[in-house]
């Protein structure tokens, strides 16, 4: 069995053909994608499919969804013992105004947001939209 077949396993995702191609897909990238990215990629595969795939991967947190600002949403996978939780995961998400790519910043967390009583939190997103190392690198 692969180490993608046991990830998949241990998140309650059943390891077919096309789940274990779009997870290598997505592990291949150094950013967020888009349904319209993997759908290029997997031209003959029935849209549908990955769709849904892609859906089961956010409900079970082997991936998150990212609002870059765009208007399209970006699927990122998730770090080894993420839970997608609002009070222990939370991270900043870089949007390269330059290149378009959107990439997650595991190592810079969002502080704890206290919340005033009778407010309950759904969603925490931060984008912080510039220039990528990359293409600031490809201006000097």
């Amino acid at each position: 069995m692969s180490e993608i077949e046991k990830l998949l396993n241990e998140k309650k995702v059943r390891p077919t053909a096309m789940r274990i191609l779009i997870y290598k897909f997505m592990a291949q990238k150094n950013s967020a994608v888009a349904l319209k990215d993997i759908e290029s990629a997997f031209e003959k595969a029935d849209r549908t499919t990955l769709y849904r795939s892609l859906k089961t991967f956010e409900e079970k947190n082997v991936v998150h969804q990212i609002d870059d600002g765009t208007g399209i949403s970006k699927y990122a996978l998730c770090e080894e013992g993420c839970n997608c939780e609002i009070e222990q995961d939370l991270h900043l998400h870089f949007h390269c105004s330059n290149c378009n790519e959107t990439i997650c910043l595991t190592e810079h967390r969002i502080p704890q947001i206290n919340l005033p009583d009778g407010y309950l939190a759904e969603d925490v997103n931060l984008v912080v939209t510039g220039i990528c190392e990359k293409c600031s690198s490809n201006l000097l």
